[in-house]
């Protein structure tokens, strides 16, 4: 039977939805439980929200006579793309050019190096909340793999275009969705706001 409380929207967690961390930093397993202190928030996304591609790559073999007789996966990418509008956040800055090409804070003066370097892969965290319920997606290893024009304008603000790639853990899971009720949750630290925000 179809249920309308079953329809539901995504918006991000009072306070940001994507946080950071390193390597090794212990990942959560539920959709509720407060992050490890070594998280770092990315803070506001812009209004075009998340995007999750995560579509097999198929090839066909055809028969003589053209008939399509077999479907093979041949790899089946995991990406999240999403824009940083914060962008004099320090945390934002290290994730887009990598935490060693960026030196400083806001009050002291940041230098950002822009080089060939790879950034450093993390633990990345995307708390949101939906009709009624809260969601959490885990990505145990995450790396930036393309950002896009960044541009500098009288009316729109500077943003960060970041698409991240889910790498496989030992046992093939590039990603984890936790998913739970707003009415079993309780968190110590803040209420859950059921209505979504930033």
């Amino acid at each position: 039977m179809s249920k309308q409380e079953y329809v539901t929207y995504g918006k991000p967690k009072v306070g940001g939805a994507v946080s950071i961390a390193p390597i090794g930093t212990k990942a959560p397993t539920d959709a509720k439980a407060a992050l490890d202190a070594a998280f770092k928030g990315l803070g506001y996304i812009s209004e075009d929200g998340l995007v999750n591609s995560n579509t097999p790559e198929i090839s066909t073999l055809k028969s003589w006579g053209g008939d399509t007789v077999l479907a093979m996966q041949t790899g089946k990418p995991d990406t999240f793309a999403y824009t940083l509008i914060e962008a004099l956040n320090v945390d934002v800055m290290k994730q887009v050019y990598g935490g060693s090409n960026v030196t400083g804070t806001l009050e002291t003066g940041i230098t950002i190096k822009a080089n060939a370097k790879e950034t450093e892969p993390n633990l990345v965290v995307i708390d949101m909340i939906l009709k009624n319920a809260l969601k959490r997606i885990v990505i145990p290893h995450a790396q930036v793999i393309t950002v896009g024009d960044i541009t500098y304008a009288d009316e729109s603000a500077v943003g960060y275009e970041t698409t991240i790639q889910a790498f496989p853990d030992s046992e093939g899971n590039t990603h984890f969705e936790y998913i739970i009720s707003a009415e079993n949750v309780q968190e110590a630290s803040a209420p859950v706001n059921t209505e979504g925000g930033k």
